[in-house]
Parts: C-alpha cells; sequence; structure tokens
C-alpha cells in the first residue's frame, strides 16, 4: 500500500472498490480478461487518446474536461496493466518506491531530476 493513502482506510477501500470495477467492466466489455481482445499497442493508443482529450481540456481551462480526462487515462492504464499481468497498485507503488528516493528541483514550473 502506498503510505501516503494508509491514514484513508476509508478512501483506500472505495478506490479498490472502483479500481476493482474497473477490471470487471474491461473483462466484460471483453477488452482484458480470458476473452479480451484488447492488444498491448490498442489499449496504449486508447491511452494516448486520452491523454490527447486531457491535453486539449487543460488548454481550454475545462476543469469538469480534465477531471473526466484523468479518469479514462486512469481507466486504460489499469486495463492496460491487466493486459501484461500486472496491476495497476502495483504498478504505482513501484513508481512510488522509484520517485520517492528521487531528488532534483523546479525548473520553470517542472520537476528536473538530478542525474
Amino acid at each position: 500500500m502506498i503510505e501516503a493513502f494508509s491514514n484513508f482506510p476509508q478512501e483506500e477501500i472505495m478506490i479498490q472498490d472502483t479500481i476493482n470495477n474497473i477490471r470487471t467492466w474491461g473483462e466484460d466489455k471483453g477488452i482484458t480478461g480470458e476473452h479480451g481482445k484488447a492488444t498491448g499497442e490498442s489499449q496504449f493508443s486508447k491511452t494516448l487518446e486520452e491523454i490527447q482529450e486531457l491535453s486539449d481540456a487543460i488548454k481550454a481551462h475545462d476543469l469538469p474536461e480534465i477531471k473526466d480526462a484523468i479518469g479514462d487515462t486512469g481507466v486504460t492504464l489499469i486495463l492496460l496493466a491487466e493486459r501484461y499481468g500486472l496491476t495497476f497498485e502495483d504498478c504505482l507503488e513501484w513508481a512510488y518506491g522509484v520517485i520517492a528516493q528521487r531528488t532534483g528541483k523546479m525548473v520553470d514550473g517542472v520537476f528536473v531530476k538530478d542525474k
């Protein structure tokens, strides 16, 4: 479990339920699971489509669309992880384990990691 969420057990349960609902939805729609038809490439393409929608929403300063696009991107990433036999939670924990040790600084509004 990511330490940042350890103080919020109720929220963690709700998030975990949502992630599990997304997995079930992906299986029901034939995206993932034993009969899933999505390939890694097709699911990644869907992720890029959602990222473009997020970019458009950010440029338009459209908060409801930003929220929607972030959520949709998360859905595609959850299902992409499933496609490769991974879990989104494990991927997040792995990434946090790496970035928790990272050093760097903010440059023009962007975090630049030390080499």
